[in-house]
């Protein structure tokens, strides 16, 4: 295709929508290819700017997560399941970019946006959705849809690990965090034992008084000083990150605190106490 049939495609598409079609909107009604478009283009963001279009939502813009949750929703609606990537981008007016970047993942996705639609209270509103995103297994436990690599594929990958790993011999020695004496700990927590224990120590002086400790989810049950003479019994979960919150797939309405390091999570639908912010206010 010539460079003028490739923009006539482009705006006879824009017309059919109604608006700016995506790169995979007009490949799959123009037949038009990425390649074709790169060769005469140089881009899909200069062949739009040649046909006077404009992305709806430019590169640098911040979409609020409600609003992503809803446009993901409605693509999980028209293919009946939690979308791939492909489908995604060929469905939705949003690229994956910005999902990805919040969960991790697009593995992630699903059951991240599921999580923040309890936290939110918009889980009823969007429960037909949400069912549409699960995948019921034989004892009718919903499992979330996340592509796995093949077997062979982690057999090699675990292979390879191992022998690289014998072959390289041992490490130069265990990982510390950058110092922080004088304190309970010399050195910042590297991972969730050390978020516990420094939890511990200053507890008494955040207004915890800890109940117990326990191995499964939350890990920890205690009662906070809300007032001057009221207490409120807290379920909290510990984390380095506040992100492996969500890593973990644990479940939002079982949890009512996360206590962590690093607070790396903007959209978590929970209340953070991120210690490495509080410990320099302390006495």
């Amino acid at each position: 295709m010539t460079k003028q049939e490739i923009s006539e495609s482009i705006m006879g598409c824009a017309e059919k929508l109604g608006r700016t079609p995506s790169i995979f909107e007009v490949m799959k009604m123009a037949q038009v290819t990425r390649r074709q478009i790169r060769a005469e283009f140089g881009s899909f963001t200069q062949a739009l700017r040649e046909c006077n279009l404009e992305r709806e939502i430019s590169s640098g813009q911040k979409v609020p997560l409600e609003t992503l949750f809803a446009d993901w929703a409605g693509v999980v609606r028209k293919v009946g399941k939690a979308p791939s990537m492909s489908e995604y981008e060929a469905l939705s007016k949003y690229s994956c970019k910005p999902l990805v970047r919040c969960f991790g993942s697009w593995r992630q996705v699903a059951y991240g946006l599921t999580q923040f639609a309890e936290g939110r209270g918009l889980a009823e509103e969007w429960k037909a959705e949400l069912e549409l995103a699960r995948v019921k297994s034989g004892d009718q436990d919903a499992q979330w849809m996340l592509p796995r690599e093949a077997p062979t594929t982690r057999s090699k990958m675990l292979a390879a690990w191992r022998e690289r790993a014998l072959t390289a011999g041992p490490t130069a020695g265990p990982t510390y965090g950058p110092p922080m004496w004088p304190g309970p700990l010399a050195y910042a927590p590297v991972n969730e034992l050390g978020v516990v224990f420094l939890f511990g120590w200053m507890a008494p002086q955040l207004g915890f008084v800890v109940h117990r400790l326990q191995p499964e989810f939350p890990d920890c049950e205690a009662m906070r000083l809300v007032g001057e003479d009221k207490c409120q019994l807290v379920r909290i979960e510990f984390e380095h990150e506040s992100r492996n919150f969500l890593k973990h797939m644990h479940d939002v309405k079982g949890c009512d605190l996360i206590v962590c390091w690093r607070h790396n999570w903007p959209e978590c639908p929970l209340e953070v106490l991120e210690l490495r912010s509080l410990l320099p206010k302390l006495p």
